[in-house]
């Protein structure tokens, strides 16, 4: 007979399985390129990542390492906390644009702390729920207005063209934009420590993008159990993130960010802060990587940010991912076009979120 703290842990394990699998038993269907993603560059570099299981781990093990993980990577993070129910919100501008109505609003990504975002949405109605998706910008001085299509590369739009294809995006402001037109990390930055003294800028970054799914499943005809998410450099950063501490989240796609915390500008103090090269001496992405699993995640890479240096991260979190029994997916694309979103990978990546949404 279970003891109740036996069963209690069952229980709870089984709860946890179910919810991170988000209707993985349904899913009949891939990408017909998963395996390409998942094939080891013919000249991958080597990354000395430590490892996260031992050899012939099972489940179990792993669930209890992944509160682990989950627990010392907040800790690092800091504390800030989020309000209980979704900010309440202002529509600024409305526009129709074609089969596609794009709205402006405004809110509190915490208490006295206003930004925007965009929502972009078929304006036609459906009867069945839309799967929705947060979209994250890169650094560019128009900040959401990229991936919401009013400015910008195209290539890069990914709020408006998901719309077009059927999802409700939501396109939330990054912190250090002041407003929607320019970025002021020195300003920003010191206002969020001031806020925040114990904190580190990805701890704000993650709370407004928590914030941002709160507000997008909270939109009439969006289907909560089909939340994903997307971004391009800095926004990369922001998915991995989000997908990692938000079981919501039920696919991510994150492009050019830098996996590894040496890959890119990770020390800067409005992401972690110099101190990440000595957290990082034994904690590294590849433990974010694996708090997604089973979830799938793609990284897109175009050997700037990430590459084939990547891999070793992929190849870190396949382990964990298989111990759900599932076909494992995540991987890495590699289009080698530098820091860019390319025709294939902009291709892939609508594939990648219409496949498992």
């Amino acid at each position: 007979m279970l003891s109740r703290r036996q069963f209690l842990a069952l229980a709870t394990s089984t709860s946890l399985i179910s919810l991170l699998r988000g209707g993985e038993s349904s899913r009949t269907r891939d990408v017909p390129w998963l395996a390409e993603v998942q094939r080891p560059p013919v000249s991958p570099v080597e990354q000395d990542l430590t490892a996260l299981l031992p050899a012939e781990a099972e489940l179990s093990v792993w669930l209890k390492r992944r509160e682990e993980i989950r627990n010392l990577w907040l800790e690092y993070l800091g504390p800030i906390k989020r309000q209980d129910n979704p900010p309440t919100t202002e529509v600024i501008h409305e526009e129709r644009l074609g089969n596609v109505l794009r709205q402006l609003i405004r809110y509190e990504s915490e208490p006295g702390w206003p930004t925007e975002a965009y929502i972009v949405r078929p304006a036609a109605t459906s009867v069945l729920p839309r799967a929705g998706v947060v979209v994250f910008h890169s650094t560019v001085a128009h900040s959401i207005r990229q991936p919401a299509g009013v400015e910008g590369k195209q290539e890069k739009a990914f709020g408006l063209k998901l719309a077009e294809r059927g999802f409700v995006t939501l396109c939330p402001r990054n912190f250090l934009w002041p407003d929607n037109h320019h970025i002021d990390t020195d300003s920003q930055t010191e206002l969020f420590e001031e806020r925040h003294p114990s904190s580190k800028g990805m701890a704000k970054m993650l709370l407004d993008a928590q914030v941002a799914v709160d507000l997008l499943i909270s939109l009439p005809g969006v289907d909560r159990s089909r939340i994903g998410v997307v971004g391009h450099s800095l926004g990369a950063k922001e998915v991995l993130y989000l997908a990692a501490f938000d079981d919501r989240v039920k696919v991510a796609v994150s492009s050019e960010g830098g996996i590894g915390t040496r890959f890119s500008n990770w020390d800067a103090p409005w992401y972690l802060g110099p101190d990440i090269k000595t957290f990082a001496s034994t904690h590294e992405h590849q433990e974010l990587l694996a708090l997604v699993a089973p979830r799938p995640f793609l990284l897109v890479g175009g050997e700037s940010a990430d590459g084939n240096r990547s891999w070793p991260y992929i190849e870190a979190a396949l382990p964990v991912y298989r111990l759900y029994g599932s076909v494992p997916r995540i991987g890495l694309l590699n289009h080698a076009q530098g820091h860019s979103v390319p025709p294939i990978a902009e291709d892939r990546i609508y594939d990648w979120l219409e496949t498992y949404s």
